[in-house]
């Protein structure tokens, strides 16, 4: 089961979507990309968002139920990494920024220079997935100096054998896939295992699509790549999770070693960015937002992350509605960070 994304603009209309089986996760792979509802153009409004692939579903379910009770409201999702989104949410093209990681200091000064203000609105956690083929019968377990030892940028053209991470393992060829470069799992992860965001070995496949990741690992028996839980929740079949040790033992993703600050770290928070001016200007994005924040717990559940607690989503819709502009990050992604701890900063934010 694939969660079905497309890389450029992706138009959900309210009767095209098929919520229904979202639930299970296999709802996205069968939708394919829609048209704009024909019909009385100059009474449709159009919301735009783009980002992180990771956020991507949960925002695109969202999207579609939403728009089969706001007939007139067109919502236009799109992924280009967490990054690539941020490019164009701080030129005002976009009005929503998905995102798997908090913004940049240099993301917050484009934004700054360009008059662009924005609302940050956590939506709830994922965990960071380590995954192999399923007939890799070796590594069942991970340090985060192996993960390190094979992503640091020293090991391009050097790692290049199972055998090399750990001598107990069999010495065939180590084939990585990882995220793209303008992706926030890229920046979280490297940040996490090799200790500077963006610092990576160059040679492996690299996408902002998670679908092809797990395509490639599925299909690969020498393979090892890494992205959100969603990802490989939806397709456990073909994949097989690898659990990490950071020093306390090695510990599978889950919701709950997610829920109890277990997995670290490689936990990390999701976001919404909405643009303050347009929530301002736009009523029905301000209704889309609210609509967003009501229903989100479920939609991040059913997708395979972690939700908030209803608190946050209180918050949170106190911040909308406040248009409390700002982060309550320093313009960088910070780890170990319990859900609590979360929510004890937007509530004194």
């Amino acid at each position: 089961m694939n969660i079905k994304k497309e890389s450029k603009a992706f138009r959900l209309t309210g009767f095209a979507v098929g919520i229904g089986a979202i639930a299970i996760l296999s709802s996205c792979a069968q939708i394919p990309p829609q048209q704009p509802t024909q019909g009385n153009a100059s009474a449709t409004a159009l919301i735009k968002i783009d980002g992180s692939s990771t956020v991507f579903p949960v925002t695109e379910s969202v999207a579609g139920e939403f728009q089969k009770t706001q007939g007139t409201i067109q919502v236009e999702v799109a992924f280009s990494g967490t990054g690539g989104g941020f490019k164009k949410f701080c030129t005002g093209e976009i009005d929503i920024n998905n995102a798997s990681r908090p913004i940049l200091t240099e993301e917050m000064e484009a934004c700054r220079k360009a008059g662009v203000r924005y609302i940050e609105l956590p939506i709830g956690f994922d965990a960071l997935t380590v995954v192999v083929h399923p007939d890799n019968n070796w590594a069942k377990d991970i340090t985060l100096a192996e993960l390190n030892k094979i992503w640091e940028p020293a090991a391009e053209g050097k790692i290049t054998s199972w055998k090399q991470v750990r001598n107990s393992w069999p010495d065939r060829p180590l084939k990585l896939y990882g995220a793209g470069k303008d992706s926030g799992t890229f920046d979280y992860f490297t940040e996490a295992v090799v200790g500077k965001a963006k610092a990576s070995r160059n040679d492996y496949t690299a996408s902002e699509d998670d679908n092809e990741l797990v395509e490639g690992v599925s299909e690969d028996p020498n393979a090892l790549g890494y992205f959100g839980y969603a990802y490989y929740e939806s397709s456990k079949g073909r994949l097989k999770s690898v659990a990490v040790d950071s020093g306390k033992g090695a510990i599978l993703p889950s919701r709950e070693t997610v829920k109890g600050a277990e997995y670290q770290p490689l936990t990390r928070p999701l976001f919404i960015y909405v643009n303050s001016r347009s929530v301002k200007t736009k009523l029905e994005l301000q209704e889309f937002v609210e609509y967003y924040l009501n229903h989100a717990e479920r939609w991040v559940n059913d997708t395979g992350y972690v939700p908030l607690p209803d608190e946050g989503y209180t918050i949170a819709l106190t911040h909308l509605q406040q248009g409390k502009e700002g982060t309550v990050f320093a313009g960088k992604s910070e780890f170990n960070l319990k859900i609590e701890e979360l929510l004890k900063r937007e509530a004194q934010f």
